[in-house]
């Protein structure tokens, strides 16, 4: 569900580029994909903007295509402006920025729908699951990813070694990300390799809104995993700062006798509208039927054991009351929104799920993932679990998580069946009483779980009667 920052016609473009097919008055430079670009065909009357990406005229190819179709293709220069901050950069080291997070003794928590993921920065990571049995006995079944074996607290000499290796990057939604690597080993015996112990990664990431959430947890081998966290520390260093890459455009225009366009490529996107048909389009006008807010957040696709979540992001929903944000929300007026790039997500409680994309050109394209139908969610919670409870310290028993059944969607063209997803909604505690976090599961082909949090849903939980049906809070 994904889309390559390049589009057919870019791809079209640099398969020229690549086999050689002429060139201007200067050498070209070496084509990355970190970088996205975006092929205009403007015609003869145009000219080259004159803010963003600097452009040249001199900075061009001739590209031919195999119907003989000639055009002239001027190329962005691309240049990163932060380089000169970087070379001058004579502040903190990337394991001094992260000191206080390890000197707290802190730990970051993750909950999945069986697994919770414990890390407590610089000392270990746990990975556990918690069943109650008969009389309320407790069963725990827990394994640790690793442990550290060295204080991670800066040590002059290994980052003076960090700065003269160049920062390792991951891909993350197609923008190469810079991280800080902390390992740890020594974990549970891996039964499936001789018992040997596990072992983990944790990639510390800058993100300027977090709170060192835990991002993801992948394990990437057998028994050796990796755990990306998002602080705040590291974004003091500018070459860890997250960049977002802006869409770079390329300026093809027709030489004398070659048309607009090319006639494969035309044939090309008539195609791709066709594929298109299944997707049910929204008007223009249903895209502001529910309240929303404009946000912005850095959101990031995650893997967490063998299941593959679409996207994840934190945003901030709304600054309405409590009360008022809580009873919008439960009449279904008020909806959740999450993830970028592709697709996103619309959850209204008590209505439907949906998946969608935004177009300035075709408007706005929806699937239907899960209609609400009271009748279906209560036969549903009749075999399933509705709601989970969690035993604070001091005895009192609260609910953590409930489970929505949502069914109905939109026909699946892998399954010729409906779509349908489980919103299981919890309770996560933020300095931002506002914040909430959206993502997606697809653990089978068009049946999803999608995981909503937020310290608003705390306020409500424990009204769940016991098919996990909410009320408004007396």
């Amino acid at each position: 569900m994904r889309r390559c920052p390049l589009g057919p016609a870019a791809l079209l473009l640099l398969g020229g580029v690549l086999a050689g097919v002429g060139g201007g008055g200067r050498a070209l430079p070496q084509l990355s994909d970190d970088i996205p670009f975006r092929v205009n065909w403007p015609g003869t009357d145009f000219s080259l903007p004159t803010t963003g990406v600097l452009y040249k005229e001199d900075n061009y190819i001739i590209m031919t295509t195999v119907d003989k179709e000639k055009y002239k293709c001027i190329l962005p220069l691309i240049a990163n402006g932060d380089e000169e901050e970087e070379k001058d950069y004579k502040g903190p080291s990337p394991g001094e920025l992260l000191e206080p997070l390890f000197k707290q003794s802190s730990c970051s928590y993750r909950i999945e729908s069986y697994w919770t993921y414990e890390v407590c920065h610089g000392k270990y990571i746990r990975q556990y699951h918690e069943e109650k049995e008969t009389g309320q006995k407790i069963n725990i079944q827990e394994y640790y990813l690793g442990n550290m074996l060295k204080s991670p607290l800066s040590d002059p000499d290994q980052d003076e070694k960090e700065n003269l290796k160049e920062i390792p990057t991951k891909n993350i939604e197609g923008q190469m990300t810079p991280y800080y690597p902390v390992g740890m080993g020594n974990g549970s015996p891996c039964t499936l390799r001789q018992n040997l112990p596990r072992s983990s990664t944790v990639m510390y990431i800058c993100h300027p809104e977090a709170k060192h959430e835990i991002l993801s947890v992948a394990e990437v081998t057998t028994c050796e995993y990796e755990v990306v966290i998002l602080t705040p520390l590291l974004c003091n260093h500018p070459k860890y700062r997250f960049r977002a890459s802006p869409v770079n455009d390329i300026f093809c225009q027709s030489l004398p006798g070659s048309p607009l366009k090319p006639h494969n490529l035309e044939q090309l996107e008539q195609q791709q509208e066709m594929l298109k048909m299944p997707f049910r389009r929204v008007k223009e006008e249903e895209m502001h039927s529910t309240k929303e807010e404009k946000f912005s957040s850095i959101h990031k696709p995650v893997a967490v054991g063998s299941q593959q979540l679409l996207t994840v992001g934190t945003t901030h929903i709304s600054k309405l009351t409590d009360d008022q944000l809580i009873k919008e929300f439960l009449s279904g007026s008020y909806c959740f929104h999450g993830g970028v790039g592709w697709w996103k997500y619309e959850f209204c409680y008590g209505k439907h799920v949906h998946q969608y994309h935004e177009d300035k050109e075709n408007g706005k394209t929806s699937i239907v993932v899960g209609t609400w139908r009271k009748e279906e969610h209560i036969e549903w919670a009749k075999k399933n679990v509705a709601r989970a409870y969690h035993l604070r310290e001091d005895g009192i028993q609260t609910v953590r998580v409930v489970s929505h059944f949502y069914g109905n969607g939109d026909v699946c063209d892998l399954t010729d069946k409906p779509r349908q997803v489980t919103v299981k909604l919890k309770c996560k505690e933020s300095d931002s009483p506002h914040a909430v976090t959206v993502y997606m599961l697809e653990p089978h082909s068009c049946q999803y779980i999608l995981g909503v949090e937020s310290p608003v849903i705390c306020k409500i939980l424990d009204t769940a009667d016991e098919n996990g049906l909410l009320s408004v809070p007396n």
